[in-house]
């Protein structure tokens, strides 16, 4: 020490300072001053002491049970422990995981006494009891105990405040608040828009809701020397007036909204509940008092402003994402919910005048995080958390995006944050129900399904795009009856609702950052519906979090799911749920199983299926330059020729980088032919290639379905039903050959099953009694090639012959009055092909896989001699072929042929 410098001296003993008031000091219960005529010290194992109630003790509010008092070096926020157990009549409860939270009361010096839990099953009994201000050197902390529990100790430790990035500490928002209010979903502009539509075609139900609820006086029994839990009814009567006041100026009503936001946020206490996503709870009474704040300023006092900034500022670091909010990140997770894209922006925004801290952080993560990650994955018109998480979390995005352009008229987000919503139009199933994608908490135990909705997402983002068809979607869902004041902020009479989907086309290519493609034979999304729906899934990125491990997944949909997903989110991250549902095993995909792949992120089971991930990248450098989040690359995705109705959907992904280095290649290819028929109504031919590292890692072909297949000499027969109506699917694996193939069908508890590793699920949801067939190849080998084809077709109705044969650069399948070449793998075909067509008659041949540029086509007879330019990315082309006619096609083009527009 004599070697260090004065100064350097004094920062050590600083540093030695705050590192040991960071750390925990502890108090044991027999060290409090002890009530004798409640409470008495208990022996436990060893030297621990335990105060706890004796027995027949009246309850006495007036007097604590304990007593402790604490010096602390320093004023400042601190948070409070506590260490306890049960009495042992509950041992069985805290086994099962029933035991309620149990609330001991605390009072720190002359504040307000507080309920916190002390016990629970989540926690047990080592709790953190919540965030607590501390004045002066001396504090006298006051303990009620509860029954049934037997305190150990108390413990103090300095509150340490999520570290702010440098980038925000320094940053300058290019765009900031009006200096004129309303600045909330309202400015000066849009106000009088907003009240000139009041009394208008749809809104005005809305609006004579709204007048009824604020005209209505709402009873609240103010007391600050007590504290209440959250009411949600408290906060929507006190947005109504707010509302009602900014379109009316009544001031009576105004002030009502002002009295019961300042009485209610002065009460308001959550304490240390953490279950349940209490956080936002937490935010819907921040985001309520910034409305309130915002919509009746100029009624509001300096004090009366201040007391709102307190507590909305208080709640805020109660929040998961923290104060100042960078405890999680807004790109995923519960970070990227209402936390900041509603509740933080809101209330940043309305106290800008008073403290503009708030707004420069919001901001800071909303316009240089969350909007250029989201301009990047929002190139794909689809949600990466999938169809529920996906809907909720896209949803507050809305709001942020709304909050900035009410704000100053202008737009932060990208444009193409419009088109996402239209992936649900497409997701949607005849049923009501919607494909499964992600974790779906729509699809819960014991619930019978019903029309999937999320209305106010499809509020805010029809009104947002001015888009019609998403209009009618959100009127299909039933609107939004709940939250009239929102529909009132937003919607436009004169904008009027589509319900007819067929201006869309029937398939959707969801480009390179999600790949994927939806294909449909109709838009009849009613009962009894003969349309065909399937999914190819694959390329891209992972993003983690609820998205699942399904590079390749395919879904099919004919009255019922006939090909699919029997993984359940029944709860995140329990043993089920990281060992099957949200892995590949519970999709229907490929698998390759390396015993000795690692098992990461709390998995115990090896499923032989894409990586499993739990990250995600926060940029899109980040995302395109580690290796980690690369799920493959779209190498085809085409339909045709007609844009709005084709014949034919073209999907090919290479999926290598999907899984581990287990593999060396591996790609799957999906041609979805739309027949025209009632009886047939859909093909899907599909073609996976893959070669692994090792020949000993064994493969599996595997698709998923509901209901008992039964094997053919071809393959499967699978089938499904809905409202009476039995749709069936004939799958015929063309290769492996039926002699060279092993064939599994696992079902009952052991489909909920990863090799051998049960899942036990208690539901009676038709996903958790499914069936799994998994094809291997009859020996080992580092490469193995499958082909199959899937007829959808009505009860009663017999499958198409298949006629099939191969060269050596593509498979030629025909059926019906189709003729398809599809490429053997990655490689496409890229020399002369000969064509034969079957004599039966004309047919129209759809040539799939091939390389870019120009080819001829050329009848032997003469027929026909026609040049194509196949486009890169598509790598497709279709001609109108003559029976019993022979085809050259070529690469390179012919100057006596004619051209060929491709669409």
């Amino acid at each position: 020490m004599k070697n260090c410098s004065r100064s350097a001296f004094s920062l050590l003993l600083l540093l030695l300072t705050l590192t040991s008031l960071a750390q925990q000091q502890q108090w044991d219960a027999d060290k409090a001053a002890v009530n004798s005529k409640t409470t008495e010290i208990i022996k436990g194992p060893g030297n621990i002491r335990w105060a706890t109630l004796k027995k027949n003790t009246p309850n006495d509010p007036s007097t604590p049970d304990l007593t402790f008092t604490i010096n602390i070096p320093r004023e400042g926020t601190y948070e409070i422990t506590t260490v306890a157990t049960t009495e042992q009549n509950m041992d069985t409860l805290i086994k099962q995981g029933k035991v309620p939270g149990i609330l001991l009361k605390i009072q720190v010096n002359q504040q307000r006494p507080t309920q916190r839990i002390v016990f629970d099953s989540w926690n047990h009994g080592s709790q953190t009891a919540g965030k607590f201000d501390l004045k002066g050197k001396q504090q006298k902390i006051s303990i009620w105990l509860p029954k049934g529990i037997r305190l150990q100790s108390i413990g103090l430790k300095t509150y340490t405040p999520p570290a702010v990035p440098a980038a925000a500490q320094q940053y300058k928002p290019s765009i900031i608040p009006p200096a004129a209010r309303p600045r909330l979903w309202l400015n000066e502009k849009s106000l009088p828009i907003v009240r000139a539509r009041l009394n208008t075609g749809d809104n005005q139900p809305a609006w004579n809701k709204v007048k009824e609820a604020a005209l209505r006086p709402f009873p609240f029994a103010y007391n600050p020397q007590q504290e209440i839990f959250y009411n949600e009814a408290a906060e929507k009567a006190a947005e109504m007036k707010a509302f009602y006041y900014l379109m009316t100026s009544d001031k009576n009503i105004g002030r009502e909204a002002v009295q019961l936001m300042i009485h209610y946020l002065t009460m308001l206490e959550f304490g240390n509940v953490k279950y349940g996503d209490i956080t936002r709870e937490i935010g819907r009474a921040i985001y309520t008092g910034a409305l309130v704040y915002d919509w009746c300023y100029d009624l509001l006092s300096s004090g009366e402003k201040q007391i709102l900034y307190q507590n909305m500022m208080r709640l805020a670091r109660e929040m998961e994402i923290g104060w100042p909010p960078f405890d999680n990140s807004a790109i995923n997770g519960h970070g990227n919910e209402a936390q900041v894209n509603r509740d933080l922006l809101a209330m940043s925004i309305a106290i800008y005048d008073e403290d503009p801290l708030p707004y420069q952080y919001t901001s800071y993560i909303i316009l240089e995080q969350l909007v250029p990650m989201r301009r990047f994955e929002y190139t794909s018109p689809r949600h990466n958390q999938g169809v529920d998480y996906g809907a909720y979390r896209f949803g507050w995005e809305m709001h942020a995006a709304w909050l900035f352009y009410r704000m100053t008229g202008q737009t932060v987000f990208d444009d193409n944050i419009k088109n996402l919503p239209s992936w649900w139009l497409y997701m949607r199933l005849p049923d009501g129900t919607m494909l499964h994608d992600g974790d779906m908490f729509s699809v819960r135990a014991h619930r019978r399904p019903g029309y999937w909705k999320q209305p106010q997402t499809m509020l805010l983002s029809y009104a947002y795009a001015n888009d019609p068809l998403i209009k009618g979607e959100f009127e299909r869902e039933g609107g939004l009856p709940d939250n009239p004041v929102l529909f009132l902020l937003v919607n436009d009479p004169a904008l009027k609702a589509d319900t007819s989907l067929q201006s869309l086309p029937l398939t959707r290519d969801f480009g390179p950052v999600i790949g994927g493609m939806i294909a449909r034979t109709g838009w009849n999304n009613a009962p009894g519906s003969n349309d065909v729906i399937a999914q190819i899934k694959g390329g891209g990125y992972h993003f983690g979090n609820h998205q699942h491990a399904d590079a390749g997944n395919l879904q099919i949909y004919y009255h019922g799911m006939q090909v699919g997903d029997i993984g359940l989110y029944l709860s995140y991250g329990t043993p089920y749920d990281f060992n099957f549902n949200k892995r590949s095993v519970s999709h229907s995909m490929m698998l390759a199983r390396d015993p000795a792949e690692p098992l990461l992120f709390r998995t115990t089971a090896n499923d032989g299926g894409s990586r499993f991930n739990q990250r995600f990248p926060v940029t899109p450098q980040e995302t395109i330059s580690d290796p980690w989040f690369n799920y493959g690359t779209v190498l085809s995705a085409a339909y045709g020729p007609s844009a709005q109705t084709p014949d034919y959907s073209y999907f090919m992904a290479d999926l290598t980088a999907a899984y581990t280095n287990k593999m060396s290649n591996y790609t799957r290819g999906c041609c979805f032919l739309s027949l025209g028929r009632e009886d047939v109504p859909a093909v899907i031919i599909l073609t996976d290639d893959m070669t692994t590292t090792q020949s000993s890692f064994k493969k599996y072909w595997q698709i998923n379905t509901l209901k008992k297949p039964l094997p053919t000499p071809t393959g499967f027969q699978l089938h499904n039903e809905v409202d009476n109506v039995t749709g069936y699917t004939y799958v015929d694996m063309l290769l492996p050959s039926a002699n060279k193939r092993k064939v599994v069908i696992l079902g009952g508890d052991s489909a909920a099953s990863t090799f051998g590793t049960p899942y036990a699920v208690n539901t009676a949801n038709p996903e958790a009694n499914g069936y799994r067939i998994m094809v291997s190849p009859g020996k080992e080998n580092k490469r193995d090639r499958f082909l199959t084809v899937f007829q959808m077709a009505q009860q009663g109705a017999a499958p198409l012959p298949v006629h099939f044969y191969e060269t050596a650069q593509c498979y030629v399948i025909s059926l019906a009055d189709r003729l398809v070449v599809m490429p053997l793998g990655a490689h496409m075909i890229d020399s002369t092909l000969q064509l034969p067509i079957p004599g039966a008659g004309p047919c129209e041949v759809v040539l799939n896989g091939m390389t870019p540029g120009f080819w001829n086509i050329k009848g032997k007879n003469n027929t026909v001699d026609i040049n194509v330019n196949i486009i890169p990315g598509k790598n497709t082309c279709t001609f109108q072929a003559a029976a019993g006619e022979e085809y050259s096609i070529s690469p390179g083009r012919s100057y006596e042929g004619k051209q060929m527009k491709l669409p």
